[in-house]
């Protein structure tokens, strides 16, 4: 298992268990330094406090915190929401969309420290190593990648407690962890537990960021989102960047109990899984997104958005941020963004965002063509040409049939 050639290893290193554990098994089986990084992807101050001191005390010999919030949300979540990419019709991405800006960097820290090796404690069963490596092979292609899941004969919390314990390393987990859990500015995951089996319904122990939809109060709340060129700049007439904009309306619509979602996907590994996300501002800034579309965007276009979301959903959830599809998917998201400028007002009730109000400068929408009453911009006898034609193949066809009869 030794690897005389490494001298230093940049380790993706979140203070858990695992990772903890990866710190040691590194210098024992590869005989080399180890550099621990973190992403601060807006996943909370508990999580990040004292890890660089969790770190040194592993035996890392340096720990790099990176903050990566604002340039999240602005170059990677604004983008994917501008696609509509939505996963198997439900899942809007949260953990998919985080890992290529958190392989960015750590790729770039890499070359910073001198670094020969890049290191995750992904599983061998999950979607996390194929993002991770991937992403490593566009950008850095000459680094070795170490995952120890798939190479120590550790299997359980128990072994890892105990070889820390054999190594007088203390941790704070225990043999007992209930959930898996992966946060974000964008969401939290839920893995684990009672969620393993399907026909459990989660209990409330599961849910950290919104409040229960029964218990969310007895009165709407109504937000209002504005829009410039398919960014959010405006949370109820407040102008804020876009981690804290995104912040805002996790807030607002968590104690409404928006965002909570409970599903079985198709991991690229393979295999199913059952998880439960909760994404309340992005379920939020989705919705109010799609309304502003179909204000503004004709039935072609709509439909040419649909099919781009439909692609980039399966391109962020299978890793490939980094390959020559996605510069062509969102410069057309962008191309149709130049038109998404406006305002939304959503209504949050028990667990529901609801949009009630949309309005933009570049609106197709005039109500003298809709209307039921009188106008002078449609006459009603021009409908029967255009159908004649419309239905000209099904006409001919069911001619033909009579004919052949």
């Amino acid at each position: 298992m030794s690897e005389t050639s490494i001298n230093k290893v940049l380790l993706a290193y979140s203070g858990g268990l695992d990772t903890s554990a990866i710190i040691p098994w590194l210098k024992e089986n590869y005989g080399c330094e180890v550099v621990a990084f973190a992403a601060d992807v807006g996943q909370g101050d508990e999580e990040l406090e004292g890890l660089e001191e969790k770190a040194l005390y592993s035996g890392a010999s340096e720990c790099y915190i990176v903050d990566l919030k604002e340039e999240l949300v602005k170059d990677y979540i604004y983008p994917t929401v501008m696609t509509g990419a939505v996963y198997e019709g439900q899942y809007l991405l949260g953990t998919s969309m985080a890992r290529p800006i958190i392989a960015k960097a750590q790729v770039e820290v890499a070359r910073q420290v001198g670094a020969d090796a890049l290191c995750h404690g992904c599983t061998g069963k999950g979607n996390d190593q194929v993002r991770f490596e991937s992403a490593f092979a566009a950008l850095a292609p000459d680094l070795k990648v170490i995952a120890p899941w798939r190479e120590w004969d550790m299997s359980s919390r128990e072994d890892l407690l105990s070889y820390l314990a054999e190594r007088n390393i203390k941790t704070t987990a225990s043999a007992t962890k209930i959930y898996s859990r992966d946060a974000n500015a964008w969401h939290i995951s839920h893995e684990g537990g009672e969620l393993e089996d399907p026909w459990c319904e989660p209990t409330e122990k599961v849910w950290t960021m919104t409040v229960s939809p029964e218990q969310a109060p007895d009165t709407p709340e109504r937000i209002s989102l504005n829009f410039e060129k398919g960014r959010l700049t405006k949370v109820n007439g407040e102008l804020l960047s876009p981690y804290k904009a995104l912040c805002k309306l996790n807030e607002l619509a968590g104690a409404h109990g928006v965002g909570r979602l409970d599903i079985v996907e198709n991991r690229l590994v393979g295999m199913k899984s059952r998880g439960c996300y909760e994404t309340p501002g992005g379920t939020v800034l989705m919705a109010a997104y799609k309304a502003l579309e179909h204000l503004v965007l004709d039935k072609s276009a709509l439909k040419f958005r649909e099919q781009l979301g439909l692609e980039f959903a399966h391109v962020v959830y299978d890793g490939r941020w980094f390959t020559q599809i996605t510069p062509p998917i969102l410069a057309a998201a962008e191309s149709m963004a130049q038109s998404m400028t406006g305002e939304v007002v959503v209504k949050l009730y028990k667990g529901q965002a609801t949009v009630v109000q949309r309005q933009s400068p570049y609106s197709l929408y005039s109500e003298d063509f809709a209307t039921f009453g009188a106008d002078d911009v449609y006459d009603q006898s021009h409908a029967e040409g255009f159908i004649r034609l419309f239905s000209l193949s099904s006409r001919i066809k069911a001619l033909t049939s009579v004919k052949g009869d």
